[in-house]
C-alpha cells in the first residue's frame, strides 16, 4: 500500500450506512485538522511528549451493528477458501535481496556502482515520488493497526487462526518486503537524504492515519481494495518511467511490486463482491458513504519536521509526472463499481437505491472536478524537498 493523492474533496456525510455508531453522528463528523503541532522538544528540564503534528478530531467508532458481525463470521470458511489463496508461499515469493547487490559477494562494489551510475540521470522530481511512496511503504505498521481495528475481523490475540487474522499477518508480511526493498535501493543510490527520509517515516508512524473506516469491516475492506489498486498504479507508473530514464532494474522492482499490489486488490475485491452478494443493501450504502468522506490516503498526515503541506506538495508531482492523478482516482471508483457490477443491484431499499444512483454517477463527477484542477495546476511553482538535501522541483 503506497501514497496517494488526496485529489477529491466532498461534504461530509450527514448519515452513514451503519448509524448506530458510539459517538454522534451527522454535524460533528469532520476531516483531518489542518493544525499542525512542533516535534517533542525539551523546555528547560522538562520534555515535552511526541504529540502527533496533525489532529484528527470527533472520530467515529463501532459503527457496524453487532449483528452484521455473524456475517463475518459466517464467512470465516470462505476467507479460507477464497482469500487466503492470493498468499504467495515464503519459500516461493521475492526477497528484496534478489533485486538488490550482494553484499557477500566479492564483486559487491562493483554492483553498487553500476545502480548509482544508472540511476545518476533520473530526475529528482521522479526521486520524490519514489521517496513518497517507499515512506508510505515503511509506514506498514500503521496500516496493519488499521485492519485489527475491524469488528469481526480483527486478529484478536496477535496469533488467531481464523482466516481474517491469517490473511491479515500474512499481507502484511509480503507488503513488509516492498518498504525494504525500496528503502535499500534508496540508500545505496546515493540521491536522498537518508536521515530526513527516517524522520519522515518516524513522524508518519508516529500519527497514525485517519481513513473513517469507523472499525467497520465493510467501510475497511472498500478503503483497501481502493487503496491497493490505487498502489497497483503508482507502483506501475513508477515503473514505466525508470524504464524511460533507462533504469531497467529500478523498472523490474517497482513493477515487482506493483503486481503485488494488484494481487492484494483482487483479494480485498472479492471480499466485497462477496458482501454485496450476502447484504447488497448495507454494502452499497456502505460504498456511498465511504465516497462521501473520500478516500484518506494513507500518508495523508505525512511531515518531515519541515514542510508542513509536505503531502500535498508530493502529491502535486505525482500529479504532474502522471505517476497518480484525478484521473486515476476517478478511473479506480468507475473500475470497483464495474467490477462489483453496483449498477445491476437489485431488490434495494430506497435509500440504497439513492446510494446506488450516488456511487455510479461520481465517476463522472470526479472528472469534472479533475478538468477544474488542472486548470488551476498550470500556474507553474516550486518548492524545496528535504528528501533530495532541499533542492527545489515543480509542483
Amino acid at each position: 500500500m503506497a501514497l496517494k493523492l488526496n485529489v477529491l474533496s466532498f461534504p461530509a456525510a450527514k448519515h452513514s450506512a451503519f448509524p448506530n455508531g458510539s459517538q454522534h453522528r451527522g454535524s460533528h463528523r469532520v476531516f483531518m485538522a489542518s493544525t499542525l503541532h512542533p516535534p517533542s522538544v525539551e523546555v528547560g528540564n522538562a520534555k515535552k511528549p511526541f504529540t502527533p503534528p496533525k489532529e484528527v478530531h470527533l472520530q467515529v467508532t463501532h459503527s457496524m451493528p453487532p449483528e452484521k458481525r455473524e456475517i463475518f463470521d459466517s464467512l470465516n470458511g470462505w476467507a479460507e477458501s477464497n482469500i487466503l489463496v492470493h498468499l504467495k508461499d515464503v519459500e516461493k515469493s521475492w526477497q528484496p535481496s534478489d533485486f538488490l547487490p550482494d553484499p557477500a559477494s566479492d564483486g559487491f562494489e562493483e554492483q553498487v556502482k553500476d545502480l548509482r551510475e544508472r540511476c545518476k540521470e533520473i530526475p529528482d522530481d521522479y526521486f520524490v515520488v519514489l521517496v513518497g511512496d517507499m515512506i508510505t511503504e515503511e509506514a506498514l505498521p500503521t496500516y496493519q493497526t488499521m485492519i485489527n481495528t475491524l469488528d469481526g475481523v480483527r486478529d484478536e490475540t496477535g496469533a488467531s487462526l481464523t482466516s481474517w487474522a491469517i490473511w491479515t499477518r500474512a499481507w502484511t508480511a509480503e507488503e513488509n518486503r516492498h518498504g525494504d526493498l525500496l528503502n535499500k535501493y534508496l540508500y545505496l543510490s546515493g540521491r536522498v537524504d537518508m536521515k530526513q527520509i527516517e524522520k519522515t517515516t518516524q513522524y508518519l508512524i508516529g500519527s497514525g492515519m485517519d481513513p473513517r473506516t469507523e472499525n467497520n469491516p465493510y467501510l475497511g475492506f472498500i478503503y483497501t481494495s481502493f487503496q491497493e489498486r490505487a498502489t497497483f498504479i503508482s507502483h506501475g507508473n513508477t515503473a514505466r518511467l525508470a524504464k524511460e530514464h533507462g533504469d531497467m532494474k529500478l523498472a523490474q522492482i517497482c513493477g515487482t511490486i506493483a503486481a503485488d499490489e494488484k494481487r492484494h486488490e483482487t483479494a480485498y475485491s472479492k471480499i466485497i463482491e462477496k458482501l454485496f452478494e450476502i447484504d447488497p443493501d448495507g454494502t452499497v450504502l456502505a460504498l456511498a458513504d465511504m465516497m462521501r468522506k473520500k478516500i484518506s490516503m494513507p500518508a495523508h498526515l505525512m511531515y518531515d519536521g519541515r514542510d508542513e503541506n509536505l503531502f500535498e506538495h508530493f502529491s502535486a508531482v505525482a500529479q504532474r509526472l502522471g505517476v497518480y492523478t484525478a484521473r486515476d482516482y476517478a478511473d479506480i471508483l468507475e473500475f470497483l463499481v464495474g467490477r462489483w457490477n453496483v449498477e445491476k443491484l437489485t431488490g434495494l431499499s430506497g435509500e440504497g437505491r439513492k446510494a446506488q444512483d450516488y456511487v455510479c454517477g461520481l465517476p463522472a463527477r470526479f472528472r469534472k472536478l479533475e478538468e477544474r484542477a488542472a486548470a488551476k495546476a498550470k500556474q507553474a511553482s516550486s518548492v524545496p524537498f528535504s528528501w533530495i538535501f532541499n533542492r527545489e522541483v515543480m509542483l
